[in-house]
């Protein structure tokens, strides 16, 4: 029987993986060599033994010897375990990875020796390769993501960061890619919030995936529209996460939303004269259509700056006696106050110079499309023949068809109705499918109709039904809503046939029920806004803090805060923003930008009625925020404590204000 002493040698030979012992006294050089290190390597026990010098280092691959040398000298410090990956060049000059884990021990001598066993790591590390140049490569963004309420991102691959557009990181500047690791909402913009935590809840609680397109907020402020997939598994540490795939459709999603709106386009040309394209986001206006009037010909398709261009339009073409209310009504536009209200836009009255050089009266009307753009529709309505026409209709059309409009602002569709054919001109999301059709069966229908019996045939609505709203010219219907899982009722309008019989008719839907609470006078509850100013300045609506993705927009809005409602030009803000520079093409360009980003962000949290535009100055609307320094400058025995000797610490001009503070309490 073999001694305890040559077992223990065997073991340390033949089953310890690459087992030596170093001499971690100078020259560092190893004293033992296993059997198992000699296969692992390809030398021999001669070849790796040298009192002095340190054989074994000149098989560390150079590009990982120089992290091997700081591993061995720590390892001289002190008694203690520690462990080094890297590579280790074969006889035959091929590598393999390692994970060298050493016990360093002090002998009675007092000189330090170092116990080593290696594994070799090669398999794990090429599997890892491998799998991470797939989650590079794929074009999908990837991320995981924490089941907290408030989910934190443990992993993003490089398609996500460039579909988000990270910026690089610069000194002094946000890290936008940690900003958003903490809170993964931060890409999600405000209306789509809701819709993703309940995503998230359904997955948790189903364990079962769930797919589909949702909006991103960019960090440049721009949106990408994704097609992806959210799902709940056990990471290798066990704990339960998030991951989701991406896929970037804006473009098709986009090309998608341009034929919706071209076919809507298509449908309000035969009601309105003239069609023009208002697009808060860059702050121009163009002419989509103009009815063949030689004034608005030449403009068509043409941006322009929208406050001059609509301006330079009511003072050339609207009478004298009406261009005051007119523009106050473009300015009640420009500051968001088209949205206000859910059961219609707003809409105007007044007289103006035809193409042929008479004075007639017109109508005009605001139509939502999306966040930033709206329709401005106008109309002549002093065309007696065509008003008489339009009064013959039923209830439809008395209400001059903007009216109409005006009430589809959550679920419109349009039909040709010809000859016993219904031709769709145009239907918002979820319209289709009340009526039964798959989109591409829609888009086909829009290309070649289909009978009375056949369109009906595809919907739960009956034959009879549908010849009833004909002959009737109203009708209502209930149906099974896919989106919020409910029933609701939609409600459907049709003007009259004609005559002759030959002429087109339309019929028009909208949810009866969001339309019904609108009429009730139910409005949306908005979160309070607070102002933080004694201290560092903060933003909150209801208890969330808003995340300014841009120093100066926030810079702005504390420069608004700290006005206390009055208004400030540009060249003042500028003069605050940027301290050491002149008022020029530049600061204002640049000035223009950091506006619009405030505006963006306030649109995005829900709230931009907090700030009012007019002639390009700008002021906080006062009564619809609570701040602390308003409170405490009102007299109120209640908020007398406020002031505590600090305000806006993050910007150098609230030193007057300040000063102001102090002085009333000294």
């Amino acid at each position: 029987m073999k001694n305890r002493l040559q077992s223990m040698e065997d073991i340390l030979e033949r089953n310890i993986s690459g087992f030596h012992e170093y001499s971690l006294s100078e020259p560092v050089h190893l004293n033992y060599v296993s059997q198992n290190l000699c296969d692992m390597t390809g030398y021999t026990v001669d070849e790796l033994l040298d009192e002095q010098k340190d054989n074994y280092a000149l098989l560390v691959h150079p590009v990982d010897r120089e992290a091997y040398l700081e591993f061995i000298h720590n390892l001289k410090s002190q008694e203690q375990t520690l462990t080094c990956k890297y590579r280790l060049m074969k006889k035959e000059g091929v590598f393999v990875y390692v994970s060298d884990t050493v016990t360093s021990r002090k002998l009675a001598d007092g000189s330090m020796v170092g116990d080593s066993v290696l594994t070799d790591i090669t398999d794990i590390i090429n599997e890892n390769s491998n799998l991470q140049f797939l989650n590079e490569t794929i074009p999908c963004g990837f991320i995981r993501y924490s089941c907290q309420k408030q989910p934190k991102i443990s992993y993003i691959n490089r398609q996500m960061m460039a579909l988000l557009r990270f910026p690089q990181v610069r000194e002094g500047e946000l890290d936008y890619l940690e900003l958003y690791k903490e809170d993964i909402f931060l890409m999600i913009p405000m209306q789509e919030q809701h819709k993703f935590a309940k995503s998230l809840k359904q997955v948790y609680f189903s364990s079962t995936p769930v797919a589909g397109e949702m909006t991103l907020l960019r960090c440049d402020g721009t949106k990408a529209r994704v097609f992806g997939w959210i799902t709940k598994c056990i990471n290798q540490e066990g704990i339960e996460e998030f991951q989701s795939i991406c896929i970037d459709v804006t473009e098709r999603y986009q090309a998608k939303k341009e034929e919706e709106i071209r076919q809507y386009l298509k449908a309000l040309t035969d009601v309105y004269d003239k069609i023009f394209e208002y697009d808060f986001a860059a702050d121009t206006v163009k002419c989509l259509y103009s009815g063949g009037s030689p004034m608005f010909r030449w403009l068509e398709n043409v941006s322009m700056q929208m406050e001059e261009a609509t301006n330079r339009w009511v003072a050339g073409l609207v009478i004298p006696e009406d261009r005051e209310n007119v523009l106050q009504f473009f300015r009640k536009i420009c500051r968001k106050e088209r949205y206000k209200s859910r059961e219609k836009p707003l809409q105007i009255t007044y007289r103006s110079q035809s193409s042929d050089g008479d004075v007639k009266l017109y109508s005009g009307i605001f139509i939502k499309m999306d966040e930033s753009v709206s329709f401005y529709c106008c109309r002549c309505l002093a065309d007696v023949q065509e008003a008489d026409a339009l009064r013959d209709e039923n209830a439809f059309l008395k209400e001059n068809m903007q009216e109409l409009v005006a009430r589809f602002t959550d679920g419109v569709a349009a039909f040709e109705l010809k000859n016993g054919f219904v031709t769709p001109l145009y239907a918002s999301e979820n319209v289709c499918e009340f009526f039964g059709f798959a989109e591409d069966e829609w888009l086909a229908l829009m290309e070649k109709g289909a009978t009375y019996e056949d369109f009906t045939a595809h919907s739960g609505t009956k034959y009879e039904d549908f010849k009833e709203l004909l002959r009737n010219g109203e009708a209502e219907f209930a149906y099974f809503d896919l989106k919020t899982q409910t029933e609701r009722k939609i409600k459907a309008i049709c003007s009259q046939k004609s005559p002759g019989g030959s002429a087109l008719r339309y019929v028009m839907l909208y949810q009866l029920d969001v339309r019904e609470s609108a009429v009730s006078g139910e409005e949306a509850v908005k979160p309070a806004v607070s102002i933080r100013t004694f201290g560092y300045f903060d933003v909150f609506v209801g208890e969330k803090p808003i995340a300014f993705r841009n120093k100066k927009a926030k810079e702005l809005f504390a420069l608004l805060a700290d006005r206390r409602g009055g208004y400030i030009t540009s060249e003042e803000a500028i003069s605050f923003l940027w301290e050491d520079e002149p008022v020029s093409p530049v600061t204002l360009s640049r000035y223009r930008k950091v506006a619009l980003r405030l505006k963006n962000t306030l649109e995005e949290y829900g709230i931009p009625e907090v700030m009012e535009t007019v002639d390009g100055k700008r002021r906080i609307v006062t009564e619809k925020v609570q701040c602390d320094l308003y409170d405490y400058l009102s007299g109120n025995e209640e908020y007398a404590q406020l002031f505590k000797g600090s305000y806006l610490n993050n910007y150098s001009w609230g030193e007057n204000t300040l000063a102001e503070l102090m002085g009333d309490i000294v």
